[in-house]
């Protein structure tokens, strides 16, 4: 009896190990990333698992390869006079940091003249992101305006009047005087 006891035990470690492999492969599973999901899965990352494991490496992000992000936008060609104030409005919401300012972030973005829709710089040809830190003058008003609130993972359109892109001044050859600007800007990592 003593015998057959021990086989019992052996029997039953061996099926206590099979149901927890069964377990964890259920659990592991169900925590796969469905691209809005905080969850990291070793093996089955995403772009947006990805973030979150650089988070705490870097503050470099790059161009997500899957999801909302992952494609170039294009900027939509407006009509009728151009505003005289910045108008955002959110194409994406983004469910990860929020950008402040002080922050450094890491966007790609498109720019678009507003009186044609003709492009003039995108970092999406360059295939690099742009990193820059808010509030420190590194970039156009229209952008310390209209960055900070957006969150890791959205995309907003920014519509930037004259005075706050490159003025009369322009930027040529690319940017005439007295240009109001759109932007479509991806918030890739704070």
């Amino acid at each position: 009896m003593t015998n057959s006891n021990a086989s019992l035990s052996k029997i039953r470690a061996r099926a206590a190990l099979a149901l927890a492999a069964i377990g964890m492969t259920v659990l592991i599973a169900g925590c796969g990333s469905s691209g809005s999901s905080s969850t990291i899965t070793i093996g089955n990352e995403n772009s947006a698992d990805n973030s979150l494991i650089k988070a705490g490496e870097t503050k470099a992000a790059t161009t997500p390869t899957t999801g909302p992000l992952s494609t170039e936008p294009t900027a939509a060609t407006h009509t009728g006079p151009a505003p005289t104030k910045l108008e955002t409005k959110d194409l994406i919401v983004g469910t990860g940091a929020e950008a402040k300012t002080g922050d450094s972030v890491s966007v790609n973005y498109v720019g678009a003249l507003y009186s044609n829709g003709k492009v003039f710089d995108a970092s999406w040809k360059r295939k690099e992101p742009f990193t820059f830190t808010l509030g420190k003058g590194q970039v156009i008003v229209g952008w310390e305006q209209g960055v900070p609130g957006m969150k890791v993972g959205g995309r907003r359109e920014l519509i930037v009047p004259a005075s706050l892109g490159y003025g009369a001044a322009g930027s040529p050859p690319t940017i005439p005087p007295n240009a109001p600007l759109v932007f479509v800007i991806d918030l890739l990592g704070t």
